[in-house]
């Protein structure tokens, strides 16, 4: 598969910190048909978690969350790389955003077990579109 990135939409909740948080709101966002493209547990305070929700409609997400009691916050934009697993595959990725003066705030990535791979990079929001323009060359 060729390199595709696109900037995306996400949003965050805060849950309390204690087991079978993220289970419940995962079940909640599945029980209304909402498919997450990426999910990132984030640690918050000793007493909170942040749920990263990386929905695939919006719309869709914004509805099962209503009247659930969590305060939705977003959207923040991130870029969504998928691509061809081989070695040094963020290599490439990381020299244009550098040449390019732009700064990686967050990343995490992983292969799909079928020789692809995901990535999903945080940059400054002014930072996306230019990103993704330059990352898509």
């Amino acid at each position: 598969m060729p390199r595709t990135i696109r900037a995306i939409d996400y949003y965050y909740v805060k849950v309390v910190d204690r087991p079978g948080e993220a289970c419940r709101v995962l079940k909640e966002l599945a029980d209304h048909g909402v498919n997450l493209l990426v999910f990132h547990i984030i640690p918050g305070s000793a007493a909170s978690t942040q749920l990263a929700l990386f929905p695939e409609d919006v719309d869709n997400l914004v509805e099962a969350l209503d009247g659930s009691g969590l305060d939705l916050n977003g959207p923040l934009r991130a870029l969504l790389i998928q691509g061809d697993d081989e070695l040094g595959a963020l290599v490439e990725i990381h020299r244009r955003l550098y040449d390019a003066g732009i700064n990686v705030a967050s990343s995490s990535g992983i292969t799909d077990g079928r020789m692809g791979y995901g990535y999903v990079v945080y940059l400054r929001p002014e930072d996306i579109d230019r990103a993704a323009s330059l990352l898509e060359t």
